[in-house]
Order: structure tokens, then C-alpha cells, then sequence
């Protein structure tokens, strides 16, 4: 159930989905205002001689006027959304092409413009005036009148809506914001329920117990998007067996590449063996579902360009690294999954690949501190920031990752900061990490 989600979710972030169904909507709408026409009379007289109209030449005109209308501005939102799409892949990054096409205004007002087009088409192709037989769909004309109206304040807000999406500090927000309801999805979420004691875990004597250990290996090439775990804890539990994995969301899969160990008390057949690869879902991209790191890493190369000698620009760098660190102050305060699942009965059943913090909170400064070397305001930020995690840390593997990045952090600064105070800032910084 949970893989068919991720199907669903994938095809909602499309960029051609929810114009697809807007069309659709249209199409039936415009056969069900007809249709209305046709059982309905209007009078001319009062206020329905300003509203409706009774023309066949006039109600032409206006559908005409309309529909052409609509699909020239259809094709300057489509060459205004490749603009965007171009500017920000060459300022910020090839990887956030995908956030622009997520942005759900700009698939409403592509798929608007287009349905009234077809919208009006359909109503055009049923005017008649004939001398026995006459149909101006009136009420079909009026609700065309008001989706140009509406259509035109749309083409407002969807220029506004450009001219900041590509701003360097709004696409920053708006990956924060992603995250930081990323972080406090993916880690509640459960293989089976956890173990207790971890530590007391016999897990070679539990391994040993089985009579047989098969490798499951990868049957395509891509990475490795999605695991339906429910479904997976369910098909090991029903073997009787244990799987140890050895790949994580995220990670890239090559064809009969080992994924996994298979510990079980009865030989496989094919077909059983190839069901245990039904929960993995593999792709071309990767996806955000699962993995967090995707989404770390956009931050992460919007910084390192900025941080590129052709850019030069730190204050979108100290930007990300300022995002960043209010994810990372949530993380290193949150209950990381366990590897080891268990089933029902409380036997375990499964050995992930799980992310730790020390894994997360690599992804998120290591490649900025390799290239903040040369900016001072950077270095000194970056231990900031370290300084203020390290604040609501409270497990010493997590204290002593984040003493170990002041470490390397300090390390870069003194080797590049010329400047005497700047250097000597960065050490009473460093003194209030490194020191404890």
C-alpha cells in the first residue's frame, strides 16, 4: 500500500498531472454547461441583455477572441517557466530544475489557459443560426467571459510569483521549509517496531541460527527511491527469515549489485527470491521520500556555488548554512530509527541501512567547509552554528561529531585566513566547542 503511495505522490509532483486533469475538468464542464443551454431560456430584457448573448456573430467573436487569446499567453507562461527554470538551474544548481516544476501555480495556470482554450473551441463548435434551427449556448459564453477574467488576474500573480521563485533566498525557504517537514516525517516512520536493548542484541548468535544465507542482489540499474517497509517486513516475517540490508534510499544500485542478506532455515525458489525485490522501488533520480540527503545536498550545492570563485557571493552561502542548522538542531535532538526491526511476536526480522546524525550532519557542512576556504565571514559562521547544535546536543557520539567539524573547521581557518583578528575570532569560537 505504502509503494502505491509513493507512486501517488511522485505523479502529483508531475509537472503535467494537474494541468492534465484541469483539461479534463474543462472538457466536461463545457459539455455540461451545453447541455444546460439547451433546456434553458433566457430573456433579453433586464439585466440578462448585459450578461448573456444572443448573437450568433457576437457569440462567435467573443469565443474566437478568447480561445486565440488563451493559448498565445499559454505559450509565453510556458517560455516564462522555461526562463525561470533556466536561470535558476545555471545560478543555483541543475538539481532544483524539480522544485520549479513541483511549484503547483505554475501547473494551475499552464493547464488554466489551455482548458479555457479547449473550453472555448467546444462552445464555438456548437453555435448555430440556421432559419429552423438556431443554439447560442449563452450561459457557455458568460462562463468563458469570467474564466478570461479570472485567467488574466492568474497571469498577474504567476509573474509576481516568478519574479521571487527565483530569488536565491526564497528557493533557500522554501528547501528549509521542505526539510524541516521531511525530517519530522521520515524518522517517526517504522520497519516493525524497534528493539530496546540494541546493545544486548545477540545479533550473530540470531544469524546462526538459520541454515542458509542468500545475497539478494539488485535486478536494475538506478537508485535505490523507495522501500515499501511494511510490506517487506511482512514477506520476511511470512519466510520465517532475517534480512540485513546494505543500502539505503539514495543510494545507487548497479544490476546484480549485493543489496542484502537473506537468512532463512529453507532453500528459495526463483520466485520467492525475486518477490523479496517487489518493496524496492528503483529509479533514474533520485527522490526526496526517503531520503533526506537529497534534499540536504540541493542546500548544500546552492552554497558551494555561491562559494565558487566565479560567484563569490557568502551571504547566500551563510544563507544555506543558517537554514541548515535549524534542521540540524531538530535532528540532533530527535530518536534516530534503529537498524533492527522486529515483528509481532518481537523477533527480528530486518537489519537496515539507517542514517545516523553524524552521516546527516556530514552531508550538510563537509562540502561547504571544503570550499569556504578563502571567506573568513563563511569559516566563522559555519563555527557558529556548530557551537549552537553542539548547545542541544546531548549524546556524546553526537558532542563528539560536532566537536570534530569544529575541529576541521578551525583547521581550514588557519589555514587560509590571512587576517590576524579574523583568525583570532574564529579561535574564541572554536574555545567554546573545542574546549568542552
Amino acid at each position: 500500500m505504502k509503494k502505491l503511495l509513493f507512486f501517488w505522490n511522485e505523479l502529483k509532483a508531475t509537472f503535467w498531472f494537474v494541468p492534465t486533469l484541469i483539461i479534463l475538468f474543462s472538457i466536461l464542464l463545457a459539455i455540461g454547461i451545453i447541455y444546460l443551454d439547451g433546456f434553458v431560456s433566457l430573456s433579453q430584457e433586464g439585466i440578462g441583455r448585459f450578461l448573456f448573448v444572443y448573437s450568433a456573430d457576437s457569440a462567435r467573436s467573443i469565443l474566437s477572441t478568447i480561445s486565440g487569446a488563451m493559448i498565445g499567453v499559454a505559450g509565453t507562461v510556458f517560455s516564462v517557466t522555461l526562463v525561470a527554470l533556466t536561470l535558476a538551474s545555471s545560478q543555483l544548481g541543475p538539481r532544483l530544475i524539480k522544485n520549479f516544476m513541483y511549484i503547483r501555480l505554475n501547473q494551475v495556470v499552464l493547464g488554466s489557459y489551455i482548458a479555457t482554450y479547449l473550453y472555448c473551441l467546444i462552445v464555438l463548435n456548437t453555435v448555430k443560426e440556421n432559419n429552423g434551427d438556431s443554439f447560442i449556448p449563452s450561459i457557455s459564453i458568460l462562463l468563458a467571459i469570467l474564466a478570461a477574467i479570472v485567467n488574466i488576474i492568474l497571469l498577474i500573480v504567476f509573474i509576481h510569483h516568478i519574479a521571487i521563485s527565483i530569488q536565491a533566498d526564497k528557493v533557500i525557504s522554501d528547501i528549509s521549509a521542505f526539510i524541516s517537514k521531511r525530517i519530522k516525517i521520515l524518522f517517526p516512520e517504522k520497519m516493525g517496531d524497534e528493539m530496546d536493548d540494541e546493545k544486548d542484541l545477540p545479533v550473530d548468535a540470531i544469524k546462526a541460527g538459520y541454515h542458509h544465507m542468500i545475497t539478494v542482489k539488485s535486478d536494475a540499474n538506478g537508485y535505490l527511491q523507495y522501500i515499501d517497509s511494511e510490506s517487506l517486513l511482512n514477506m520476511i516475517t511470512g519466510l520465517d527469515a532475517l534480512l540485513e540490508l546494505t543500502c539505503r534510499p539514495g543510494d545507487y544500485l548497479v544490476e546484480d549489485i549485493d543489496i542484502g542478506k537473506l537468512y532463512t532455515n529453507d532453500t528459495l525458489e526463483k520466485e520467492d527470491r525475486e518477490k523479496i525485490l517487489l518493496p524496492f522501488v528503483v529509479g533514474k533520480t533520485k527522490t526526496a521520500q526517503q531520503d533526506l540527503e537529497f534534499s540536504i545536498h540541493q542546500m548544500v550545492e546552492i552554497a558551494v556555488r555561491a562559494l565558487s570563485p566565479g560567484v563569490n557571493d557568502p551571504y547566500t552561502a551563510i544563507a544555506c548554512i543558517d537554514n541548515l542548522t535549524s534542521a540540524m538542531c531538530y535532528l540532533v535532538r530527535a530518536r534516530f530509527p534503529s537498524k533492527y526491526r522486529v515483528d509481532d511476536k518481537n523477533q527480528l526480522r530486518v537489519i537496515a541501512d539507517t542514517l545516523d546524525f553524524e552521516g546527516v550532519l556530514d552531508a550538510a557542512f563537509n562540502q561547504i567547509r571544503q570550499f569556504s576556504a578563502g571567506s573568513p565571514a563563511v569559516i566563522i559562521r559555519l563555527m557558529e552554528v556548530l557551537t549552537i547544535i553542539h548547545e542541544f546536543a546531548v549524546k556524546k557520539s553526537h558532542k563528539k561529531a560536532l566537536v570534530r567539524h569544529a575541529q576541521m573547521t578551525l583547521q581550514v581557518g588557519r589555514d587560509s585566513i590571512k587576517e590576524k583578528n579574523d583568525l583570532k575570532d574564529l579561535k574564541r569560537r572554536a574555545g567554546i566547542i573545542v574546549g568542552k
